[in-house]
């Protein structure tokens, strides 16, 4: 099928995606970070030696991890080992550390090398990624944190909307679980903690970008270019005035827990458009400025949330030509979602989500108004099995995907993973480009 076809609403679903499927994950990435904030708080009062500052605390998890691709080209497309390693510590009575790496090697990429093209099996065989690296210290009623560190900023379950700083690894779309997902940008960050109100200030002077593979790959979020085809990725330079910067202040009002924030930076998902020199494809990051706002409000029996962020500079593909074009235009993302506990094994989440567009033009190929829902239900059996049901869909056309997923935690160490992940649409929707990559996986892991 054509490029002009094939590539139409792929940079919209490349960010639109971000809240639909995000909620699959939600539950098991709190799970993870309540561990990981156990762990830490744990090392603060371990002992005589710990608040000395010669304490250290290791922690990490081993997995294993396989999928097998079952529509048309049928395959093994993960066949993956990770490990992830993080050290933290004291240095004082208002001073602590945190050092996390992770390293991956995939052997997919090498029994079938028939399929995936040599740019993609370099980038995906094999990884190492530096997780965390950071100071903390406080002063009064502030708190510092200084080196690379994940700053979230979202609110509502597992969306990205208004998590705008972290970046993200797009290479697996957002099916692994979101704590994986985030990439680390190197900031200073000042936070002030008052009695209901909150106030931060960050500066990425290196920021980090997405991570979003190579042409060929099976979540490339341009499926449509041949394979082969060359694309290379203009980041900006490290100057001061390409560095990023942000303020949010959050605050407690009536019950209502509610933030603002600003965000100047290049945007972290990059634009595919043409080299004005070379004439080849390129991915480019706009510059953007970002306000908006997040709530939260417990109603007895469920949690309302809500954000929504106003996106001024960013560029969208249009398909007039052979090749994409660019046409910048401000937006709106928006999203409202209810936690439903349903008795004491039984939860529910539903979300709608939409993206606004101020300037439209209709060689994008997509609506002004982008529409989707969510629907998750989990439901716990006994202590240690839990059964999920993930469908998102759009509202603009038929177009959607169905997650249900096992996971068993047979000891208090372990867990287990099995499901599918099945895909469904137009060539170009939300959700249909990747019609061809159903599959299903599990996944065995160890925390220690």
């Amino acid at each position: 099928m054509p490029l002009i076809r094939r590539a139409r609403l792929a940079l919209f679903c490349a960010a639109l995606a971000l809240p639909a499927l995000a909620v699959a994950q939600a539950n098991d990435a709190a799970d993870l970070d309540a561990e990981l904030d156990a762990d830490l708080d744990a090392l603060l009062d371990v002992g005589p030696a710990s608040k000395e500052g010669s304490g250290i605390k290791f922690s990490g998890y081993g997995e294993l991890g396989a999928a097998y691709t079952y529509a048309e080209d049928d395959r093994w497309s993960r066949l993956r080992a990770r490990l992830e390693l993080a050290a933290s510590g004291r240095l004082g009575e208002r001073s602590r550390w945190k050092l996390s790496a992770r390293g991956d090697a995939d052997a997919a990429y090498d029994l079938e090398d028939r399929y995936y093209p040599t740019a993609v099996r370099d980038d995906q065989r094999r990884d190492a990624i530096l997780r965390e690296a950071w100071v903390d210290f406080g002063a009064g009623d502030w708190e510092f944190r200084v080196g690379r560190q994940h700053i979230i900023w979202g609110e509502m379950v597992g969306f990205f909307f208004a998590d705008v700083v972290s970046a993200r690894d797009m290479r697996d779309f957002l099916l692994p679980e979101l704590e994986t997902l985030r990439i680390g940008q190197w900031a200073a960050r000042a936070e002030y903690f008052g009695a209901d109100s909150h106030f931060e200030m960050i500066w990425v002077p290196s920021p980090s970008y997405d991570d979003i593979g190579k042409p060929g790959s099976d979540f490339y979020p341009y499926p449509g270019l041949p394979v082969g085809t060359q694309v290379t990725e203009r980041e900006p330079s490290d100057s001061l005035s390409n560095s990023n910067w942000g303020l949010r202040v959050s605050r407690l009002i009536a019950g209502w827990d509610m933030s603002a924030f600003y965000y100047r930076s290049n945007d972290i998902s990059p634009t595919l458009g043409v080299d004005p020199i070379g004439g080849g494809l390129e991915l480019r990051h706009d510059r953007i400025g970002q306000i908006g706002g997040t709530f939260s409000k417990d109603m007895g029996s469920f949690v309302l949330k809500g954000e929504a962020v106003h996106t001024r500079g960013r560029s969208l593909n249009t398909f007039q030509g052979p090749l994409p074009g660019l046409a910048r235009t401000n937006m709106v993302d928006y999203a409202l979602g209810v936690d439903i506990p349903v008795g004491s094994s039984t939860r529910l989440n539903v979300q709608y989500f939409a993206r606004w567009l101020d300037d439209h033009d209709p060689w994008m190929g997509i609506d002004r108004e982008e529409r989707g829902m969510t629907f998750q239900v989990v439901q716990e059996i006994g202590s240690s099995l839990e059964l999920e049901f993930l469908g998102a869909t759009s509202l603009n056309r038929r177009d959607y995907l169905l997650r249900p997923k096992a996971t068993w935690k047979f000891a208090p160490e372990w867990r287990a993973v099995a499901g599918v992940d099945v895909f469904h649409g137009p060539d170009g929707g939300l959700f249909g480009r990747f019609d061809d990559r159903d599959r299903a996986y599990v996944e065995l892991r160890r925390w220690f």
